[in-house]
């Protein structure tokens, strides 16, 4: 188990955790990763350099099978994008195109944690707002303090969010819950997100309990969940299986029965042990 009070391997960075422009703390210890977003003086809230250390992260560890993602400190997951820096960036205004840094770096990030090939768990302890709540969405599974809240107020603000993440939002809550955050800027608690299908499981320390997840997900046949995870994503931008889609991911799964891990998954079941898989 991995506990948040174990120190984390820094990124490289000249920025200090004291930084008001924060940095992304990685630890990295065998098949699993935990990433935190460490800017507590603006409760975690994401900019263009933050999004895009993130994404070097893991597009530097496709390796991995399994990645936590985090907000250090237990007030806020990430309280959205950091408005002031956006809206220097577009010299007062948060444009479609112009100076604004941020969307493109969001739009890259969440592009990676969506088609990353293992699986990505959020852990929210306090606030998901905005940027914060479409990035939880984007991950695979969600594990959440009693704290946690979730909303997108971007009807306070006058912005819009991008029509990819208003999908993944229909299909992370459901059509009619997506029309009142989205509408109404509704937040929602843990008992409303998970009755909704968004939060999946609640702990008391959420770092800790999906970094302990992790490591169990990280002992599964990583080729399965690759194969997975690869279906799962094209079901989700297509909402259907054409013909074409099935050959082009019956490769996969053919793959898979044609593995070595499935040799040791079945001797394993055989032997009374637990498998030792190697993604080969």
């Amino acid at each position: 188990m991995l506990s948040r009070t174990l120190p984390c391997r820094r990124a490289t960075s000249s920025r200090s955790s004291m930084s008001p422009d924060g940095q992304i703390l990685w630890d990295r210890r065998g098949h699993t990763a935990v990433a935190l977003i460490d800017r507590p003086a603006r409760r975690n809230a994401l900019s263009a350099a933050l999004c895009d250390d993130l994404r070097t992260h893991l597009e530097r560890n496709h390796d991995l099978r399994a990645v936590v993602i985090g907000g250090a400190g237990d007030k806020a997951f990430c309280a959205g994008a950091d408005l002031a820096r956006r809206a220097d960036d577009t010299a007062g205004g948060l444009t479609h195109g112009g100076g604004d840094s941020f969307r493109p770096a969001f739009e890259r990030l969440l592009d990676e944690i969506v088609d990353f090939p293992a699986p990505i768990i959020a852990a929210v302890n306090g606030h998901a707002l905005g940027a914060g709540m479409q990035l939880a969405v984007a991950c695979d599974v969600r594990v959440v303090a009693p704290n946690a809240t979730f909303g997108i107020p971007a009807g306070k603000l006058g912005v819009a969010i991008s029509a990819i993440n208003v999908q993944r939002l229909v299909q992370a809550v459901g059509q009619p819950m997506a029309r009142d955050v989205l509408l109404t800027a509704r937040v929602l608690a843990v008992d409303e997100a998970r009755a909704v299908g968004l939060v999946q499981r609640v702990a008391d320390d959420a770092v800790a309990a999906a970094a302990e997840l992790a490591e169990e997900t990280a002992r599964l046949a990583p080729l399965s969940a690759r194969a997975h995870k690869a279906m799962l994503g094209r079901v989700a931008r297509s909402g259907s299986l054409s013909a074409g889609d099935r050959d082009d991911l019956a490769g996969l799964e053919v793959g898979a029965f044609a593995s070595d891990d499935l040799q040791e998954g079945l001797a394993a079941f055989s032997e009374k042990r637990p498998p030792n898989f190697s993604g080969r």
